[in-house]
């Protein structure tokens, strides 16, 4: 093969190539202009079929409420359920500390506990009929070293007692014994001196302590002294030993002086008879020795006499002073040991009697313990287990130290056991929420229904309301703010149990003769409240009203609106277009004009409570941020209002339209149309979840037909959670357009 063939070849192929490229290029185009084709005859499509349902939606007949003169009675419906006004909690008394650290630490278990739901009579309390026994064997076994430890410090608090009252007699009887020798020992010091001098002596010791005691005291205190002419006798009667021995001395020395003095005499006679040759030598010797003696006898006593003022009188005066005071002194160390050993005494017995005081508590506290595992009726109730009214506890939940109520458990200090409700007088307890809870006062008449008693209504009157909301309700839900609210139900009736699911309907306000309308026709526009009034040729008018009063159903109209005009029971709806990739429609609800009553959020709050006033959302949810209706409260008591701002990437197409219709030809939920075969199928679907209350709307339907729209439209509302019937979702994909806002 040439080159030149070879080069033929390839052109070949390469053309082959080229014609098959186009061909399938021109295949190409035509199935895109077929499938563009299709596309633009299918939207041609779409928009007749969208001018037409416009059309059709626009002429037909929209559902109405003629505005009429009621009376208008104001209430506050919450559920909840009954529960005894009065109710003993019988725990377990028993110590932890003293079952030994059992079971669980401290534990005791459950003998025999009488069956749930057992009525307690008055009989049986009078007949102290046993509820719970739990096991006291530890109990029994440590009693018996209390009794032991017992008996031992009362021997040892008597005995102290004994030595106690020994000491106090002993102390007696030293004090006694001191106190008389400080008698015995003025006694002879008053003996020695005399009593007055005795007691000039301690006046002149006490003013000058250092003084002494001197025998020229002796002289003066009486007459017994060197002069003459004192009267002897006297100074004997009044004085003392001393004065007695002093007079002696000079009794001594005035008698030698005399003899001295009659010898002399003597002496000169027998002299003179000597000389005349009367006398012998001897008898003038004899005479000068009788006169030596008297004078030696006179020169001793005035001896005798100055060693006693000086040495004799001081020395037994000061012995006799001193042990005086010596006995005052040995009477104070008496005294002061006296007190020592009465204290010490004293202090062994408040030592032994305070142990045998806590042996002896320690022994009534364990005979308490051990009456306490009886558990014993206190009142008349009816027995339910504390297990039953915490769901942990039925769950066994809450880890080991939650356990049932039942024969062969543990229980444990201060945990309740059983609950003894008085059904006498039983409150019903309900969750009032804190949009509400301004209307509720005690005092407030009300009427209960119980779930187990539908065809029964009870009466009953607000007692209390907390004020302070539940805080383990905002537990799983912190937006959620209830307040917990009793009512007293009046009169007893002995088939109410505690627990029974009750409604609670709390008479607020009755009003007389005024303009009501449902409170689903009231929007709010820009800050105002408007109806939709609807006029004899079909055409709708945006009227600005004035409201007041409301309930779950109907509000009061109180300006704007006159007796028989008709207003659309489902009002239109004002979308917004926002910026970013989605956008969010406000459905703006009803607010009231009363005091307190702030602007709501645009779709369901976050607990699913059915608001009045809460409008249909368009089909399509955008994915952005809502509005929030749940404002910081003014100073007039009304709540502000905070919108989010619009935006996010949107998960589906929202679809809702001012005209009411969505994109792509589906209806949609602006304008709701109520007509009877809707309403019966709205009745079927309320048969089969809530058959008795579509029973009372039918009722309604034959009496109210008007009343009977807006209570199905409430109560349908309430089971789509607050979005009307009638739309579908819109479709999924792209960008979100109008729709409503989800709350971040």
């Amino acid at each position: 093969m040439t080159d030149h063939d070879s080069r033929n070849d390839r052109e070949v192929v390469a053309n082959r190539r080229r014609r098959v490229r186009g061909a399938l290029f021109a295949g190409k185009r035509m199935w895109a202009i077929l499938i563009l084709g299709a596309m633009g005859v299918t939207a041609l499509v779409v928009l007749g079929s969208m001018k037409t349902k416009a059309q059709t939606a626009s002429t037909a007949s929209l559902s109405t409420f003629t505005a009429r003169r009621d009376d208008l009675t104001i209430t506050v419906t919450e559920s909840g359920s009954i529960n005894a006004r009065n109710t003993i909690d019988i725990t377990c008394d028993v110590e932890a500390g003293r079952m030994g650290g059992g079971v669980g630490g401290g534990g005791v278990t459950i003998l025999s506990i009488v069956p749930e739901g057992t009525y307690v009579t008055p009989k049986d309390v009078n007949d102290g009929k046993v509820l719970v026994e739990l096991d006291s064997s530890v109990l029994e076994e440590q009693i018996e070293q209390y009794k032991i430890d017992v008996a031992t410090a009362r021997a040892s608090y008597t005995e102290a007692n004994e030595a106690y009252l020994i000491q106090v007699k002993q102390n007696e009887s030293d004090i006694k014994a001191a106190e008389l020798a400080v008698k015995f020992a003025w006694m002879d010091f008053q003996k020695y001196l005399g009593e007055d001098l005795a007691e000039e002596v301690m006046q002149k010791l006490q003013n000058d302590p250092n003084s002494g005691i001197d025998a020229a005291l002796l002289l003066d205190a009486g007459p017994g002294n060197s002069n003459e002419s004192a009267d002897p006798n006297s100074a004997g009667e009044e004085g003392g030993e001393a004065s007695q021995r002093l007079k002696e001395l000079m009794d001594a020395i005035l008698l030698a002086d005399g003899q001295r003095r009659k010898n002399t005499d003597v002496l000169t006679g027998t002299q003179k008879l000597y000389d005349a040759n009367y006398a012998s030598a001897l008898d003038l010797q004899t005479a000068k020795l009788d006169v030596q003696r008297f004078d030696v006898q006179t020169q001793s006593a005035k001896e005798a006499l100055r060693l006693y003022k000086l040495y004799d009188f001081p020395k037994e005066a000061e012995k006799f002073l001193s042990d005086y005071e010596e006995a005052k002194r040995e009477l104070d160390r008496t005294e002061a040991r006296a007190r020592s050993l009465l204290a010490q005494a004293d202090a062994k017995l408040l030592s032994a009697r305070s142990r045998y005081e806590l042996q002896d508590q320690r022994l009534q506290k364990s005979q308490r313990q051990i009456d306490a595992c009886l558990i014993k009726a206190p009142a008349p109730g009816l027995v339910v287990y504390a297990s039953s009214q915490d769901i942990f506890m039925r769950r066994g939940g809450g880890g080991s130290s939650r356990r049932t109520i039942a024969e062969g458990e543990t229980v444990y200090e201060r945990q309740k056991i059983i609950t003894l409700p008085d059904t006498a007088e039983m409150i019903a307890e309900i969750a009032v929420h804190e949009a509400e809870v301004d209307k509720v006062r005690p005092g407030q008449r009300a009427v209960i229904t119980l779930d187990p008693f539908p065809d029964e209504t009870f009466k009953g009157q607000v007692l209390k309301v907390a004020q302070l909301p539940d805080a383990s309700r905002g537990f799983l839900n912190p937006d959620l703010k209830v307040y917990t609210t009793q009512v007293l139900i009046e009169g007893t009736y002995d088939y109410l149990k505690p627990g029974m699911s009750a409604k609670v309907e709390i008479l607020v306000e009755q009003l007389k003769d005024v303009i009501i309308v449902p409170v689903t026709v009231v929007a709010n526009r820009q800050g105002k409240k408007v109806c939709f009034v609807v006029g004899s040729d079909g055409s709708s008018e945006e009227r600005v009203v004035k409201t007041g009063a409301f309930d779950d159903t109907f509000v009061e109209i109180v300006e704007g609106l006159e007796e028989g005009e008709k207003v659309m029971l489902n009002p239109p709806r004002i979308t917004e277009t926002g910026s970013g990739y989605g956008s969010t429609e406000r459905s703006d609800r009803f607010e009231s004009d009363e005091p307190g009553a702030g602007p709501g959020p645009a779709g369901p709050p976050a607990d699913g409570r059915p608001q009045p006033g809460m409008g249909p959302g368009p089909g399509g949810r955008g994915r952005g941020q809502g509005e929030r209706g749940q404002g910081a409260g003014g100073p007039d008591g009304r709540r502000s209002q905070r919108t989010g701002e619009p935006g996010g990437q949107g998960t589906r197409q929202g679809a809702g339209a001012p005209g009411g219709q969505r994109a792509g030809g589906m209806p949609g939920a602006g304008q709701f149309e109520l007509t009877e075969e809707r309403m019966d199928r709205m009745l079927s679907m309320l048969e089969q979840s809530q058959p008795d209350k579509a029973k009372d709307l039918k009722q309604l339907r034959q009496s109210d037909p008007e009343k009977f729209k807006a209570e199905l439209m409430k109560t349908v509302q309430s089971m789509f959670g607050g979005r009307r019937p009638g739309g579908n979702q819109g479709q999924r994909g792209g960008n979100a357009g109008p729709g409503r806002g989800q709350n971040q």
